[in-house]
């Protein structure tokens, strides 16, 4: 088993989102917070996520 961690400067988090543009070149993973490759619906989740815990708010 390999640990993959954030490309992120500074983020120590397990990468479980990994993209690579093409077969020949190595996978870069990145904590689902810093993947830059989210879908706008899936950054609006993240956001609303983020917004609740900052007040405290448990949301399923």
């Amino acid at each position: 088993m390999y640990l993959h961690f954030c490309e992120e400067t500074d983020c120590n988090e397990w990468g479980s989102w990994g993209n690579s543009p093409s077969s020949a070149a190595p996978t870069r993973w990145w904590w689902f917070e810093h993947f830059p490759h989210k879908s706008y619906e899936q950054a609006q989740v993240l956001r609303l996520k983020l917004e609740a815990a900052e007040r405290g708010a448990d949301i399923q």
